[in-house]
């Protein structure tokens, strides 16, 4: 597992699954709002369904974030669409309605932030997120990314067009201690 200051990054759990499936997919306006494809109803059971790990993927490393008080399930963390030619990536992460607004975003970034720069020796991470999404531009500004541009009406999110923030972090310039 990795670890920060509040929050622990781990192996997907079989039981994982049914839990981020409820919390996070299920709820349609979290999902179409986290997610740059249209919602739909995928059943737990389904063959594929979110939130499952598919090993063969190495372009896609999913964790569970987990409190380090106690092991309670907080949420998903991925770094995705991992290039290793031009070694760059994207995170992204999901919290569960219980854990958004306690601090564990940052801490998030800052886990993921290591794992891309330190564990995979990557040169860049990218951040795409909702121009309202206060929480997460917070976060990834608290570690040091940098917004360097703004993807006029790029989203389509429940009936509208929303600008996309995107904030991009160079290894050179990772703090690692920047969160605190």
């Amino acid at each position: 597992m990795l670890s920060g200051g509040k929050v622990g990054l781990r192996a997907r759990h079989e039981d994982d699954v049914p839990i981020l499936h409820t919390e996070l997919h299920d709820d349609v306006t979290t999902h179409a709002r986290a997610n740059g494809r249209p919602w739909r109803p995928v059943a737990r059971d389904a063959k594929d369904p979110p939130f499952s790990v598919k090993e063969e993927d190495e372009r896609f490393v999913p964790f569970s974030v987990v409190d380090l008080a106690g092991g309670t399930l907080l949420g998903s963390a991925v770094l995705w669409d991992i290039d290793t030619h031009n070694r760059s990536a994207h995170i992204g992460l999901g919290l569960r309605p219980s854990a958004r607004g306690k601090g564990y975003g940052a801490d998030v970034v800052a886990v993921l932030c290591h794992y891309g720069f330190v564990v995979r020796g990557l040169h860049r991470l990218q951040i795409e997120t909702l121009s309202d999404n206060i929480a997460m531009l917070r976060s990834a500004e608290r570690n040091g990314f940098v917004r360097e541009g703004v993807l006029r009406s790029s989203g389509w999110v429940m009936g509208e067009f929303m600008d996309e923030v995107l904030l991009g972090l160079l290894a050179q310039d990772w703090k690692p201690d920047a969160r605190d």
